[in-house]
């Protein structure tokens, strides 16, 4: 019944998030969808790797951008791999059209705003902050889904469980590349300041 969504537990926090009846939250919930939509997070990715290179970085545009892209692209093959229906106990109060896990604004803004959070502050001791944040604004994001009525909470559970997994594993694969990258920039900055 898992795979397959709507169980007990997935109904229950469904109807209680559920935004349709409540203005100011259905307000809040299409707000935060539009943040996570994933065409806007590789848009994002792809200004920021951009930004990243101008800066003098030359390896980490492109880890940035791969992790962006390939983990998005694996969320995409698992919901036309699971197929699971989308839940219909109330209207979508948002358009959709794929399958419903795992979600893809929580896989995208997990992927996106924790991977930009853990590289960008790696040496700062705002660390902390930067991945709190990005937690947070993920999480508000993957709820906002199941209170327009598009997702099962499982879903967006999904999400965020292959989101953190994919930046964890990919970053790791990823940080004599990151470090090293990070050097040769510092570097870059100090030889331009002479």
């Amino acid at each position: 019944m898992l795979l397959l969504g709507g169980g007990p537990v997935d109904r229950r926090i469904y109807e209680a998030l559920y935004a349709g009846r409540r203005p100011l939250l259905l307000e809040a919930a299409r707000v935060f969808t539009a943040m996570g939509e994933p065409t806007l997070l590789i848009g994002a990715g792809v200004v920021a790797a951009v930004w990243l290179w101008v800066a003098g970085h030359r390896q980490l545009p492109w880890v940035l951008t791969a992790i962006v892209l390939v983990g998005r692209g694996l969320s995409e093959a698992q919901k036309y791999w699971i197929a699971r229906v989308r839940p219909d106990l109330e209207p979508h109060l948002v358009v959709v059209r794929t399958s419903s896990f795992p979600s893809g604004h929580a896989t995208s803004s997990m992927i996106f705003f924790l991977t930009l959070a853990l590289v960008l502050s790696r040496t700062t001791r705002w660390r902390g902050v930067a991945v709190s944040a990005a937690l947070l604004l993920s999480f508000l994001i993957g709820t906002s889904r199941v209170m327009l009525g598009v997702h099962w909470p499982s879903d967006v559970i999904g999400g965020w469980a292959f989101g953190l997994l994919w930046v964890m594993l990919t970053l790791r694969l990823a940080r004599r590349l990151i470090e090293t990258d990070s050097e040769g920039a510092s570097n870059q900055l100090w030889r331009a300041r002479k």
